[in-house]
């Protein structure tokens, strides 16, 4: 359980930037901050999955409520208007917890209300409850007025034309369909009774949104309001669903699926559970299969993210039969030997512009098998990924391609095929085309597994062991070893090349050389790995993860502020980014093996985590940090890979 007391609620400043996030696994979510404010556009209490996982629609931004004692009455909601907050509940807040929802204390006149909210997993349902907790009198009742949104979660609603305004009302329900665009909102019910209003709240301000450069006014319609006597909890359910489930049932049964994800991980570590919560979150349905989203609350699921944060959320967490069915469903998207980069939210096309998504396939499916054994899926996969080596080295798209040396160039001019993909106006931030490092480790790891499952027999055809390419993909990672040493060592700096291409060799001390040492294969002897471990701890470590340039760097951007531009070319050019904790304590783990203080060091590098998880979003692990102490977190405030590698790393060295 995560806790902030009074002092920090009350806070306006830590109130209102410590957010709170829920998702129902199937990409739809529910999410706002400590204070009730909402600061960001996609802050609401129902965002639906309307094509799972993705087609997401903000329907239910957020309640009114208000305590009435007696005569009087006390607001328990917060807003931000131009130049004022009105009104200013969080004044009353005297804890919010995880438990493992989120969960707020009020204290009024000394009565103690307490809220708390959940979503049905595998529903677009958000169900909250308010309920006194200890009361001296009787002569209280409790007001909620919804306000009713509407729109794709990128957007907001500042157009009121065309909003159709009247609801339907049954017994203790009440229906919403102001967009046809949209589902029909259903909101559950037990109040005494429902009074119609009809008001837009007109420009509420989003903070974040102001200063990220984006729009960020929008209004909002309030078609009613709901009043309770509080003798028994209020509840409250927004759903798409017009029948629902009791919602004692499923109070019950998503505290208990809870409890088992703790269990099926088989920690005592505190801070491993909530980790194990969190990675949960990001696990969602597609279609019959499983998938990851990349971060709430904007990104959609990514090739390259789900990889890569794949052995953290499902293996480190003893879900291998969810880790079996993210491999699966991306196996059904391979095209011309590569995995998609993205899904993106606006249609059903997957996007193909990454080099290393496909690779990292591999590194995943290898974790998989050494957890599970399960030979039965390496032989289905295996003509797939046998197939995917043959496109690399025939070539595919963008221009990928095994050079005449062995190893894999990518690249054309405007495209973005690395992890380092931010792009502005056209204008690609960091042009890496040639031969990155990290393609070319992830290269070799690969022809490696690919060569250890046909020496070991795992692989068979009409019932005889696939042996025939051994010596092909040994041959093909010994090439690839050679002349990355010979082209791709620095001597200068006593580290590896960050791009090699036929014009230049691109010197920039960044993270991706570490994983020339992290990857299960590695191209680097020992004396070489250390050097590389040690450069990159002595420019790049931080608390919260690596730079992604040195500071020492003319191009380094020590802060990840101001507009879409400013904060694009920040992007990669010095901002931490979380998720690459988990490679270099690999490397370090593997350069430093004899050493007995390692993992005593390991476990002082992921502390600062451990602070984090009551920060920025409670409970999860930010996108990325400013480089520049003291590393304000930004970006995505819960990132897959970034719970994930922790997640993983932490749980590595107590194995």
């Amino acid at each position: 359980m995560i806790e902030l007391d009074r002092e920090l609620c009350t806070d306006l400043e830590t109130s209102a930037s410590a957010e709170w996030l829920e998702a129902n696994g199937i990409g739809g979510y529910a999410m706002g901050t400590v204070s009730g404010i909402a600061t960001r556009r996609y802050h609401g209490l129902l965002a639906a999955a309307t094509r799972p996982p993705l087609g997401r629609a903000v329907l239910l931004a957020r309640f009114e409520e208000a305590l009435v004692i007696g005569g009087d009455r006390f607001e328990l909601s917060a807003n931000r208007y131009p130049g004022t907050i009105q009104p200013e509940g969080y004044k009353f807040l005297t804890a919010f917890r995880l438990d493992p929802w989120p969960v707020w204390t009020f204290e009024v006149n000394g009565v103690i209300v307490e809220k708390s909210l959940f979503m049905i997993h595998g529903e677009n349902t958000t169900v909250c409850r308010w309920q006194i907790m200890r009361a001296e009198r009787s002569d209280i009742s409790f007001e909620l007025k919804p306000f009713l949104a509407f729109r794709d979660h990128h957007h907001l609603r500042t157009v009121e034309q065309g909003f159709e305004t009247a609801y339907g009302e049954d017994v203790n329900c009440l229906s919403f369909h102001p967009d046809p665009a949209w589902p029909t909102m259903y909101l559950h019910h037990n109040a005494a009774r429902v009074e119609p209003a009809g008001y837009w709240y007109r420009d509420f301000e989003y903070s974040i949104e102001q200063e990220r450069g984006f729009d960020y006014r929008e209004n909002l319609y309030q078609p009613c309001s709901l009043t309770f006597d509080l003798s028994s909890p209020a509840d409250v359910a927004a759903s798409t669903k017009i029948k629902l489930t009791n919602i004692e049932d499923a109070r019950r049964r998503e505290g208990q699926r809870r409890d088992d994800l703790i269990t099926a991980a088989n920690s005592s570590n505190v801070f491993d559970q909530q980790l194990v919560l969190a990675a949960d979150q990001f696990i969602v349905s597609r279609g019959r299969g499983k998938t990851v989203i990349a971060g709430y609350p904007w990104f959609s699921d990514w090739g390259r993210d789900t990889m890569i944060a794949l052995p953290g959320l499902t293996l480190a967490t003893g879900r291998p039969d969810i880790a079996r069915s993210i491999l699966l469903e991306f196996s059904k998207f391979i095209s011309e030997g590569m995995l998609p980069n993205r899904f993106p939210d606006e249609h059903e096309t997957p996007d193909y512009n990454t080099v290393d998504a496909t690779l990292w396939y591999f590194e995943a499916i290898r974790a998989y098998l050494e957890t599970t054994n399960d030979i039965d899926l390496l032989q289905e996969l295996y003509p797939k990924l046998a197939d995917v080596i043959d496109w690399h080295v025939r070539g595919s798209r963008f221009g990928i391609h095994v050079d005449t040396d062995g190893l894999l160039y990518a690249g054309e001019e405007g495209q973005q095929l690395t992890w380092m993909d931010a792009k502005i106006d056209g204008h690609v931030v960091t042009s890496r085309i040639g031969k990155p490092v990290e393609i070319q480790a992830l290269w070799y790891n690969a022809l490696c597994i690919m060569a250890e499952w046909n020496a070991d027999s795992l692989v068979r055809q009409d019932g005889e062991a696939l042996s025939d390419r051994v010596d092909t993909y040994r041959l093909m990672a010994a090439n690839a070893r050679d002349s990355f040493n010979a082209l791709f060592w620095n001597d200068d700096e006593q580290c590896v090349y960050d791009v090699v291409n036929d014009y230049e060799n691109d010197a920039s001390i960044r993270p991706n050389q570490i994983f020339a040492v992290s990857l299960h294969h590695s191209m680097l002897d020992q004396a070489r790995a250390r050097k590389v471990v040690e450069k990159v701890e002595a420019e790049l470590l931080t608390p919260f993860g690596l730079r992604t340039l040195s500071p020492r760097d003319p191009a380094y951007r020590g802060r990840y502020e101001g507009g879409p531009a400013e904060r694009d070319s920040a992007y990669h050019q010095g901002t931490v980014w979380a998720w690459l904790i988990g490679p270099f304590i690999d490397a370090y783990r593997k350069t430093h093996s004899n050493d007995k203080k390692a993992e005593r060091r390991i476990a002082e590098t992921l502390a600062p985590f451990r602070k984090h998880l009551a920060q920025a979003c409670v409970g999860q692990v930010s996108e990325i940090f400013d480089g520049d102490p003291p590393h304000h977190p930004k970006g995505a405030p819960a990132q897959a890979w970034s719970v994930a590698e922790v997640l993983r790393a932490a749980t590595a060295g107590r194995k």
